[in-house]
């Protein structure tokens, strides 16, 4: 089978490559590198990098088969801030790939959104929830999985919708100040540096391994299960806070800094947890990596790589009085 994949430098996008390629399937990839290395990109990979808002990729799907759009600029907190940046590189973005996808004739659409769908509503978060996204970002994914719906029905594809949220693990950007909490906090710690926490560090998430989203991601891709479903993919298990995931982190290094508290960031969900029923019950779901084994090969992938500054590589749009200190004064 030959597999088209966004993101293909990104983390989850050449883990996901990684896999097909392992199974004997035939890889072509596209990323802007605005989120992702290069070096990222699994050998035996075909790649190329464009931006799927300015440049077409329609002379790529020639007799593809699979289309899995990982690619997105994923920045949640950021997105209140650079909305036209975000929203650009998740809804626009997508539907100038479903078009080519559906003029290509492709069979299958796979698109990976996020939790951010959710927002503020009850948890654990069910698929079967009506969703209330908080930020530009999370509406934004919620409009691409829309079009993903009504675009493939409406001209004769398959399509999965899958919800991979809080992943850690090997690839991971880790100098990117916008985004991935724990490893911005282990590069900090491997530098000496303490972390920083945004608001009171009591906001609850619980973090996915790679390797554990990788597999029911590729069962999910492989079956007919997965059609026309909306699936969270991650663990219910070992939900943590902000404050405890420093903890972790500083006994994990060897480090005992004070941390640094700083304001909230504007219409951040203060508990997000997903239900992960479904994906047991369709695609065989389970972890076999528990949070503290993710979050140490995590740091040590960073050790060996090799600690890096922070670098502030996209725009602020919205300069106002609300924007986190972190990021108008390069705390990072």
């Amino acid at each position: 089978m030959k597999v088209f994949i966004t993101g293909i430098a990104g983390f989850l996008g050449s883990h996901l490559a990684d896999r097909f390629l392992q199974e004997g399937h035939s890889v072509v990839g596209v990323d802007s590198l605005i989120g992702g290395y290069v070096d990222n990109v699994p050998d035996g990979a075909r790649f190329y990098a464009r931006d799927l808002v300015k440049d077409s990729v329609q002379d790529l799907l020639t007799d593809v088969d699979l289309v899995i759009h990982a690619a997105c600029t994923a920045y949640e907190g950021l997105s209140v801030f650079s909305p036209a940046l975000v929203v650009s590189n998740t809804t626009q973005a997508t539907t100038e790939l479903l078009s080519q996808t559906i003029k290509a004739k492709v069979k299958k659409f796979v698109y990976l959104s996020s939790m951010a769908r959710y927002g503020t509503i009850d948890t654990p978060y069910t698929e079967d929830m009506q969703p209330k996204p908080q930020d530009p970002y999370g509406i934004a994914k919620l409009a691409s999985e829309k079009l993903v719906e009504n675009l493939c029905n409406t001209h004769g594809l398959e399509w999965v919708v899958l919800v991979p949220h809080n992943i850690i693990g090997p690839r991971q950007k880790y100098d990117d100040p916008f985004r991935n909490v724990a490893s911005i906090m282990a590069n900090r710690l491997l530098q000496n540096q303490p972390p920083i926490i945004y608001g009171d560090g009591q906001q609850m998430r619980c973090f996915s391994f790679i390797q554990d989203v990788v597999d029911p991601l590729y069962v999910a891709c492989m079956s007919d299960e997965a059609l026309g479903q909306v699936i969270n993919i991650g663990p219910d298990e070992e939900p943590i806070t902000i404050n405890e995931l420093a903890e972790k982190l500083q006994s994990i290094v060897g480090t005992t800094f004070k941390p640094i508290y700083t304001g909230g960031r504007p219409q951040e969900v203060k508990i997000a947890l997903c239900s992960s029923d479904k994906a047991r019950r369709l695609l065989g779901y389970q972890t076999s990596t528990t949070l503290e084994n993710g979050l140490r090969e995590l740091v040590d992938w960073i050790r060996a790589r090799g600690v890096k500054d922070f670098e502030y590589h996209l725009p602020i749009e919205i300069e106002s009085d609300r924007l986190p200190a972190t990021w108008s004064q390069r705390w990072f």
